[in-house]
């Protein structure tokens, strides 16, 4: 059963290739904030959970969903200081 933790992992975390790599071209991210902010809350809070009850996949899974939406959070902040 473990491999079809991998396999989610593994779709988790590519979804999320995509857009993380359009906001690094684009600089810029046409991404949700409340989707993003709540994404990476809730990634992170999962990350810390996982790797505190000794979960490989969850912790790596979370890790990687985390950082996408960390990404995306950064470049949102930054397009939102451009001046005009």
């Amino acid at each position: 059963m473990q491999i079809l933790g991998y396999i989610g992992l593994i779709a988790l975390a590519i979804g999320w290739v995509p857009q993380t790599l359009q906001t690094i071209k684009e600089k810029d991210c046409k991404a949700n904030m409340q989707f993003l902010s709540l994404s990476f809350i809730g990634s992170f809070s999962l990350m810390l959970y996982a790797m505190f009850i000794g979960d490989f996949v969850f912790s790596a899974l979370n890790f990687m969903t985390s950082l996408g939406a960390m990404i995306n959070v950064i470049y949102k902040f930054k397009a939102g200081r451009k001046v005009a």
